[in-house]
């Protein structure tokens, strides 16, 4: 266990730049073109997590007042993305959960039931998330051999998201023309694709919605500056800026007690007068955000430039080793979330998510150090809408609105978890502070396949297990069965 932590705590900057320059050798490509495929995806994966940072960074404390300003408090805490991938792998599920994992999807292919390699290690921790919560959960519940439920959960996630992953393959290829023979097996992105297929559906069959066909493209061409994803980030960052400042919480408190009966010219002028001062920071978030649009699709393009030669050349190898069956290399999502349709969506999103968890009633989480993972939301959405800005944005906001309660109902059992990891290791990445009852993460329990997991795994028990099992054997007969009759 202690070697597995080891690996892991090498962080993926350092852990996938290892993998590739190993991978790429054994394939036959030269050392020195492996060694640097691999370090450009090491490079891509600090870039990506400097950009992420910054507007975690940026926007976290402007939320974080505009949420005093407005009085607004929930009760679960956000932990973000690393808290979640702290509990995932400080359990002996998550331990071992790489080459379990591996080796399932190892045997998934060898029977023909899978075309994908998954060989993005470093997202693996999503299968571990979902079976470490549930080894907790079943432990305190003094359940018999709580780990093996923790397991069968984890594989079973696996599973599923490996299926789907071949399902979309095609779309996603098509959609994203430099991503041939590359798929996305990524339970979170995954877990989006039914809300994209149902909500897409019903969109088509609203009578005019067809004259809302507006991309990335359409965008620029129909808005000019506005349509461009700098420009709205920049608009985006400046007007969370101005909620935030202390101008306008002092106008807000003035007007507040004159019963907002009226905005007189001492109002005006007040907030005249306080605003020079407040511009630079208002303008300051705005460049910040504008930066983070601008420099992800140019972080994203180190990725392809070094996953792209191992990936073909791994998906020509195992051709050969199979008779020329058609594989796909399952990578990280951070491949194609420069698309401008993704940015463009996930930076409109970021205030509405704000506004729905202060709004839906029973929700008691408010995402902030969350709100950085947006953009993982899409890839596996936008083959289905067609990159259609109008559609991605609905699908985004179905699947916030239910994503926040299935966060909300996770929360306690996340807890459990994140308290019992926090007493072992002291890793303050998983300390709930004082003052919250909970807390909880977008990425990974907001998504589908996780909720549905855990209550079918805890709550229905053996008959949740069952159906889980047999719906899985289900997923690999259909995906065996379509395989074939490809080729």
């Amino acid at each position: 266990m202690g070697f597995f932590e080891y690996i892991i705590g090498l962080g993926a900057a350092v852990m996938m730049p290892v993998i590739f320059t190993a991978l790429g050798t054994c394939i036959g490509i030269k050392f020195s073109k492996s060694l640097k495929s691999g370090l450009l995806v090491g490079v891509g994966f600090v870039g990506l997590g400097v950009v992420t940072a910054l507007l975690t960074t940026s926007l976290g404390p402007a939320l974080g007042e505009m949420m005093r300003i407005f009085g607004l408090r929930l009760d679960a805490f956000d932990m973000g993305w690393p808290a979640a991938a702290s509990v995932a792998y400080n359990t002996l599920v998550g331990a071992f959960i790489i080459p379990v994992c591996f080796g399932v999807n190892l045997a998934m292919f060898a029977c023909g039931v899978t075309r994908t390699v998954n060989i993005d290690l470093w997202n693996y921790w999503h299968y571990a998330f979902i079976g470490s919560v549930v080894y907790f959960v079943t432990g305190s519940l003094g359940w018999t051999c709580p780990v093996a439920w923790g397991y069968f959960a984890a594989v079973i996630c696996f599973i599923v998201t490996i299926v789907m992953a071949d399902l979309t393959a095609d779309g996603f290829q098509k959609f994203y023309p430099k991503m041939e023979g590359i798929s996305i097996p990524q339970p979170f992105c995954q877990s989006f694709t039914p809300f994209a297929v149902a909500v897409n559906w019903l969109l088509d069959r609203i009578p005019g919605f067809d004259r809302l066909k507006i991309d990335a493209e359409g965008m620029k061409n129909k808005f000019g500056l506005f349509g461009e994803p700098l420009f709205l980030g920049v608009i985006i960052g400046v007007l969370i800026g101005f909620l935030a400042t202390p101008t306008f919480d002092k106008v807000k408190l003035a007007w507040a007690a004159s019963g907002f009966s009226s905005f007189t010219a001492a109002h005006v002028k007040a907030f005249g007068s306080g605003f020079v001062a407040d511009l630079p920071k208002v303008l300051g978030l705005g460049i910040k955000i504008g930066a983070v649009m601008e420099l992800i699709p140019r972080i994203t393009a180190l990725f392809i430039e070094g996953l792209k030669p191992i990936a073909d050349s791994t998906r020509e190898r195992l051709a050969k080793r199979f008779s020329g069956m058609k594989l796909n290399i399952g990578m990280s999502p951070a491949l194609v979330i420069g698309h401008p349709a993704t940015l463009v969506v996930s930076i409109l999103l970021i205030p509405v998510t704000i506004v729905l968890a202060v709004v839906l009633p029973g929700n008691k989480f408010l995402p902030l150090a969350s709100l950085a993972g947006m953009f993982y939301l899409f890839p596996c959405v936008l083959p289905i809408t067609k990159g259609n800005v109008v559609k991605t944005f609905v699908v985004g906001l179905v699947a916030m609105v239910v994503g926040l309660y299935f966060v909300t109902d996770l929360a306690p059992h996340f807890t459990l978890a994140a308290a019992d990891v926090f007493a072992k290791t002291g890793d303050k990445a998983v300390q709930i502070p004082d003052g919250f009852q909970s807390g909880a993460a977008l990425d990974f329990a907001s998504a589908l396949m996780c909720w549905v997991i855990f209550h079918a795994t805890v709550t229905l028990k053996w008959i949740g297990a069952g159906v889980l099992a047999l719906g899985s054997v289900a997923l690999m007969a259909y995906n065996r069965h379509r395989i074939r009759s490809a080729a």
